[in-house]
């Protein structure tokens, strides 16, 4: 076997795909690991081995991130999949230390996100209801909205949903998130009734089971999500700013805002950590205190 980098790169990269990574990681890790690559790739020369790379050469290619001016978060995800990469040189045996180790991770100034109040949520799926843009697939679209304000589902989520995931007598439905891991959400009656709708003039091209079609009957991509939700809130709400994303910031802060406990909406969203869900508190005490800033004559 080759002990070229590029070849043990193609190997971790096989090994993800083995272990169910999902396609937009194994995608990501492949970007920066390519590029991570090709920096140290000579022009017209053969990629180096494995052995040839130690720590100072890691941290060499570090600097060269930060000289690029590229953002923490950036450096961070790069850095993370070349560690990633590292660890598995280390656990497989071809390398008998892990030399990026040692190299220490930009700090990332923590943003908080934005969310829309509940009024500017609802105002806008009122929007996408009443067809207003009388699009082609509106019941589609608006099935889309209700189901990631309804559930908090990621987009990853809502496009990988199969027929056979939706519950409509309990109104479950089996999300499959991140690492493959599988939890059943609930969904309400504004959910339920967009959905119905929209399956029963749902046009499958052959024996396409994904529940959010294109408008040539196969799977609705992520980014297709995206146009959509990107299309509505600009063109009804005029703020190009909103992705499918907002929607799950805005069905938890909401639920903690109305008194779910942390525990539970750790759950709805498949956090494996309660500190992630932990930065809603954040979101909903700056909402406390704005309103406080406001209507309190001491302010």
């Amino acid at each position: 076997m080759s002990d070229t980098l590029a070849a043990h790169i193609e190997d971790y990269l096989e090994s993800l795909r083995l272990e169910n990574a999902s396609e937009h990681t194994v995608r990501n890790y492949r970007t920066d690991l390519v590029e991570f690559l090709a920096y140290f790739t000579p022009p017209d020369g053969d990629p180096p081995s494995v052995a040839e790379l130690d720590t100072l050469a890691l941290r060499e290619w570090l600097g060269h991130l930060y000289k690029r001016q590229l953002s923490p978060v950036t450096i961070r995800r790069k850095l993370a999949a070349v560690r990633s990469l590292f660890r598995n040189l280390l656990r497989t045996g071809v390398l008998p230390v892990n030399v990026a180790k040692l190299l220490r991770s930009p700090k990332a100034p923590k943003k908080l996100p934005r969310v829309m109040t509940a009024e500017q949520t609802n105002t806008l799926i009122d929007g996408v209801a009443a067809d207003q843009l009388q699009r082609t697939h509106a019941a589609r679209d608006l099935a889309i909205f209700e189901v990631l304000y309804g559930c908090g589902i990621r987009v990853s989520e809502l496009t990988g949903l199969k027929l056979a995931d939706i519950d409509f007598s309990d109104r479950w439905i089996l999300v499959r998130g991140k690492g493959r891991k599988e939890r059943q959400v609930p969904f309400g009656s504004k959910a339920a009734q967009a959905l119905e709708r929209y399956l029963m003039e749902r046009k499958p091209k052959g024996n396409e089971a994904a529940v959010f079609l294109n408008h040539r009957g196969g799977r609705l991509t992520a980014r297709g999500v995206s146009d959509i939700v990107k299309l509505y809130a600009t063109i009804l709400s005029a703020d190009s700013s909103l992705h499918p994303h907002s929607f799950r910031h805005a069905y938890a802060t909401h639920l903690l805002g109305d008194g779910a406990d942390l525990r539970s909406i750790q759950e709805l969203l498949g956090h494996s950590s309660l500190s992630t869900t932990q930065k809603y508190t954040q979101v909903s005490l700056t909402e406390l205190m704005a309103v406080y800033d406001k209507a309190h004559p001491k302010a």
